[in-house]
């Protein structure tokens, strides 16, 4: 298929990709893990992996468990959402996008398609992948790469009404987690939002919790399971971040869209 794009995970960036590209015409499926650990959820196709079905601001992703599923899927004009490559077996994309957002290089090759893309760092043009894109804030936000690596990320969260560190939730163990919070949900400072073998999960300040790996995922003690939206925000201002795709994430799917144009024409 001339148009048919494969995407490399299903989380907050690799959706706004896949979302841009369904809404331009490009057959989309989409590979994710077995128990995607996406937090940002509501706006994060994975979250079809543990539905079934997932709706991002009109597109709808499924779940596909063979071939045939991805064919109906893509004709019923959805995203399909795969949790193995071997599912795509004699599957040939013209575009492969990788959107893991890993920071290293997991598996992706440059022969894997006539135009293999990769975001954020990690990859090197030319050699890994034959696009790279910027994906740190900033103005080269976005911007292709063609030579070399993007940015490395200098672990610093983007901040939201000038919080960083302190909007995280972070993991105070490692194994699974049991949430007992939901994303969209007011917390204040010190509320417990989740545990994880029986140690408390709890927000540094108050707000909306704007993202939240899902109930019974295996997390690693000091990682990032989640975020919040801080209280300065308005409420309703709050809501609609948590319901519609982040700009950084649209930046994502302009950006692959203009290098597939560029070079696929």
């Amino acid at each position: 298929m001339d148009r048919l794009v494969l995407v490399k995970g299903g989380g907050e960036l690799a959706t706004g990709v896949a979302h841009r590209l369904h809404k331009e015409g490009f057959k989309v499926v989409i590979v994710e893990k077995e128990k995607p650990t996406a937090e940002r959820r509501t706006t994060s196709f994975a979250e079809a992996v543990y539905t079934g079905e997932h709706e991002v601001e009109g597109v709808k992703a499924k779940l596909a468990k063979t071939i045939e599923d991805v064919y109906r899927i893509l004709g019923e004009g959805k995203i399909p959402v795969v949790t193995s490559l071997e599912t795509l077996a004699g599957l040939k994309p013209s575009v492969v996008v990788d959107a893991r957002m890993a920071k290293r290089n997991l598996d992706t090759r440059i022969d894997e398609a006539p135009l293999v893309i990769g975001l954020g760092p990690g990859f090197k043009a030319g050699v890994d992948v034959h696009v790279v894109i910027e994906t740190k804030p900033g103005p080269d936000l976005g911007k292709p790469i063609l030579s070399g690596e993007a940015l490395p990320s200098d672990g610093v969260p983007p901040s939201i009404a000038g919080r960083t560190f302190e909007r995280l939730l972070v993991s105070p163990a490692s194994g699974e987690f049991k949430a007992v919070k939901r994303i969209g949900e007011r917390v204040e400072a010190g509320e417990v939002v989740g545990f994880v073998e029986g140690k408390p999960v709890r927000s540094k300040i108050s707000g909306l919790i704007y993202g939240l790996v899902h109930d019974g995922v295996k997390v690693k003690a000091g990682k990032k399971i989640g975020d919040l939206i801080p209280a300065e925000i308005p409420l309703e201002e709050g809501l609609k971040m948590i319901h519609h795709i982040s700009d950084r994430a649209r930046a994502m799917g302009e950006a692959v869209l203009r290098a597939i144009q560029m070079l696929r024409g």
